[in-house]
Formats: structure tokens, C-alpha cells, sequence
């Protein structure tokens, strides 16, 4: 049968490519399409079959622009498919979720823009400024000439922030080159008194490890005495270090078990000047268990550091805590006075700050009074897309004072550095991981005599 003899019957047209491309609904299964029409029993049957009446050609195409028409209603924006469909972000704050998106897009992406447009101005025109910290000059083990993309990297190294140039990069870069030339070395103000932060998140994988590390290792590059205290029974702070922590090895299991001084088992980093660890080694993970039936079992690490403050001139203590909120995180908590949190830029990393939060209320109301949450680091900020935006404004709202201004973003160079028993301030620094871990190491000590001493 001929297209014509079905139109004629009332059939609807098939749909063409063009329009099956964009989406339309198909039109014999549409609910606004008006139902065929049954032949007529005279002429009308017979004239369709010979080639079409007028009458069935007029009520075919009625037909045709009806369901033409409710298609049109039922098809989206194809502007608005496009742009939600699209995971580039500019870094600026999506519309709010409760207006339309036309309504949201002609009176938001005005302001957006702007917005953007000022960030990003800010950020390079803050790229440009050298960090305070001078870290050593190339890889101490490794060079690497092919960034983290694939492609060959721009003059100067990567790019500190996400959107910089790599001509600011580059003069970046030559004003921190001239400074180490002139000999000038820089050094971060000292605390009134030795600060303890412990490093914690019972979600896993959200950077805790790193971050303790790349912190003190960056605060001891600028002057800085600091003890990092490897509390996970994985011992990946000893690893990224650079010391001994195999089996065996004396470091936190003894002080907490059998009650040695800190000062016996801690050892020098090679990573940075007046660094030193504690390190931690696999027969940590019985500690869990054999604390149990000890008296005072969640007070032994904050009875071993009172000691050794009270007989060492250090600036910083860094506790690294493992991925859960057992008695090795408690002995962490208890024994500090400030708490870092990383925070993933991811959902799930959202859902388990609450029950910390918890968590830090009970350890303060019962066991320790001088704990409080000064500080939040997000890490793993990834800015192509709209998800790591969207949970670094909701961190920033819900703590708004205590999240710092840096972030740090997906960078390969920082997985890479444990695997050479190195920081990434050592193994790359040049990295944008490098730079924004100097960065944030700047505003912890600047804080730390612009605010009043937690204890």
C-alpha cells in the first residue's frame, strides 16, 4: 500500500529521521494524536484505493498537524538537554535546584558569569603570588617531562590553579626560582604553643593520609619543628615519609601498649628539616583489642604527648587516624586540641561528616573540653565538573569560618609520591598538588597566631 493510500485512510505519517533524532515521542503511540478514521462504507473506501479522495486527504492532514503539534509541546528545550547534559563546569554555583530552568537561566547566567569571571581573575592574579614555603628545587628522584594529561606540559610546570595560563604559570614559577637564587628563606610564625591537630574522618579514601603528611611536611619546610604521630595500623604516613615500619619496628604500638616514651621510637624524615615520626607498623591493629581492658585506655597517647611537649620544643603535632572511630581515633581525639577534617568533593564524603561531628561532641563533652573543629581541607577537587562545585558550597555554608580557602585537586603526582617513600613537595614540586598543599600549610600557620589558642 502507498503512502498516499494511507494517509488517505487516516493513517498517521511515520516519523523522519530528523525528527526521531530529537527525541519526539512516536505518534502512533501518542495520547494527544487523534484516533485513525474508519472508511466510509461509500465511495469514499474506493476512491482512497484509487488513488485518495480530497475529503480523506483533508482529514489525513488534519490528522498530521495534530500530532505535529503535540509533539512540538512534548519535545524539551533542546538548549537546556544540551546544557544539562554538559559535565564542563567553570566553577561557578549551579541555579538553585527549586527554580525553573528557564526562569533560572535568564536571571542567573548574568550573575554567574560575572562571578566566574571575577574568580577566575582572582585566582590567577593569586597564582601569580609564590608561596611563602620554598620547597626544594625539582625532583629530588624523579623528573617526569609528560604531565599528568598525556599532552607536553607548558613552560613553567603545571598550572597552580584550574583556568591559569601557562605564561603566568611560568612567571609564577620565575619569581619563586629568583627568590631561592637571593638566598632568602622564608619561615612561618611559631604557634604561642605547640599545637596538636588530629587528622580524621571515619569515611576512607577522602585524603587523610596525605593530607597529614604533605602539612607537616610542607610547615617543616617553612621553619617548623613538627611530630607526625602514624596512629593507622596500615603505616602509610611512615611510607610516605620515608621510614622504617616494617614488623617488628618499635613506634605506637609500644607507647600505647606498654607505655614507652615517644622519644625512644621517633624517628628523623628525610623529607623535610626538624621532621620526625612515629612510626606505625601491621602489629597495631591487635591495639584494638588489647586496649580494651587497659584503665584509661582512651587517655594513653595524650599522657605520652604531655610528656614529650613538656621536653621538646616542637611547633606542630600531626595525628593521622585511621578510616573508623575505634579506641586508636580516640586516643587520637583525646590527645588533641584541634581536629583537621578532609573532605572529598564528593557526595558520599558528605554523609559521614555529621556522625564525626557527633562523634567530636561526645569526645568533648566527656573526655577532652579543649577539642574543637578548626579546620576543613577539601580535597580531590575536581573542576570540570558541576558535583565538585555544588559540595564545596555546601561544605563552605555549613562551615563557612573553619574551611580553609585552598583546595586540593585531583592531582596524579600526589599518588604517585608514596610509592617513592616521598611527599609530593619532594618527589614533584612544581605540581599544582605541590603548590596547593603549600598554600593551604600557609593559612593553618597563619591562623594559628591570628586566632586566639584553643588551649
Amino acid at each position: 500500500m502507498s503512502r498516499g493510500e494511507q494517509q488517505g485512510l487516516g493513517w498517521p505519517a511515520a516519523l523522519t529521521p530528523g525528527q526521531a533524532g530529537l527525541g519526539w515521542p512516536s505518534r502512533a503511540g501518542s495520547a494527544d494524536a487523534p484516533a485513525p478514521k474508519e472508511p466510509a462504507p461509500d465511495s469514499g473506501f474506493t476512491g482512497a484505493r484509487d488513488g485518495g479522495s480530497s475529503r480523506g486527504d483533508a482529514d489525513a492532514q488534519e490528522a498530521i498537524d495534530a500530532v505535529e503539534a503535540a509533539d512540538l509541546q512534548a519535545m524539551p528545550d533542546a538548549s537546556e538537554a544540551d546544557r544539562d547534559a554538559q559535565e564542563i563546569s567553570d566553577q561557578a554555583p549551579a541555579p538553585p535546584m527549586e527554580q525553573s530552568a528557564s526562569a533560572g537561566r535568564e536571571a542567573h547566567t548574568p550573575r554567574l558569569e560575572n562571578q566566574a569571571l571575577s574568580e577566575a581573575s582572582e585566582m590567577q592574579q593569586d597564582a601569580l603570588r609564590p608561596p611563602i614555603i620554598k620547597a626544594p628545587a625539582g625532583p629530588r628522584r624523579a623528573r617526569f617531562d609528560v604531565p599528568e594529561e598525556g599532552t607536553a606540559e607548558p613552560p613553567g610546570g603545571e598550572s597552580a590553579v584550574p583556568g591559569l595560563t601557562a605564561h603566568a604559570a611560568a612567571q609564577g614559577a620565575g619569581q619563586q626560582s629568583a627568590d631561592q637564587e637571593d638566598g632568602s628563606e622564608a619561615t612561618l610564625p611559631s604557634p604561642a604553643r605547640p599545637r596538636v591537630i588530629v587528622v580524621a574522618n571515619q569515611k576512607g579514601g577522602v585524603g587523610k593520609t596525605t593530607t597529614a603528611v604533605n602539612l607537616a611536611a610542607a610547615l617543616a619546610m617553612g621553619g617548623l619543628k613538627v611530630l607526625v604521630v602514624d596512629l593507622d595500623p596500615q603505616g602509610n604516613a611512615s611510607t610516605a615519609l620515608g621510614v622504617e615500619h616494617e614488623s617488628g619496628v618499635p613506634g605506637t604500638y609500644e607507647v600505647l601498649i606498654d607505655g614507652a616514651s615517644i622519644a625512644e621510637h621517633a624517628q628523623v624524615s628525610e623529607e623535610a628539616p626538624n621532621l620526625w615520626v612515629l612510626p606505625s607498623t601491621i602489629d597495631l591493629a591487635a591495639a584494638e583489642i588489647e586496649l580494651v581492658s587497659t584503665v584509661a585506655r582512651e587517655s594513653r597517647l595524650a599522657r605520652a604527648l604531655r610528656t614529650y611537649l613538656h621536653d621538646h620544643d616542637i611547633d606542630y603535632v600531626f595525628v593521622d587516624c585511621p578510616p573508623s572511630l575505634g579506641l586508636l581515633t580516640l586516643n587520637g581525639l583525646v590527645a588533641a586540641q584541634e581536629i583537621l577534617v578532609p573532605i572529598q568533593c564528593e557526595y558520599y564524603a558528605l554523609e559521614g561528616v555529621s556522625q564525626l561531628v557527633n562523634t567530636i561532641n561526645l569526645v568533648k563533652g566527656e573526655l577532652n573540653d579543649q577539642l574543637q573543629l578548626s579546620t576543613v581541607l577539601l580535597t580531590m577537587f575536581d573542576a570540570r565538573t558541576r558535583l565538585s562545585a555544588q559540595v564545596t558550597d555546601e561544605v563552605r555554608a555549613h562551615f563557612p569560618e573553619e574551611t580553609l580557602h585552598t583546595v586540593i585537586p585531583r592531582s596524579v603526582r600526589i599518588s604517585e609520591a608514596p610509592s617513592y617513600g616521598q611527599t609530593v613537595l619532594t618527589y614533584h614540586p612544581e605540581s599544582v598538588g605541590a603548590v596547593c598543599y603549600l598554600r593551604a600549610a600557609e593559612e593553618i600557620a597563619l591562623r594559628g597566631v591570628t586566632k586566639e589558642d584553643p588551649r
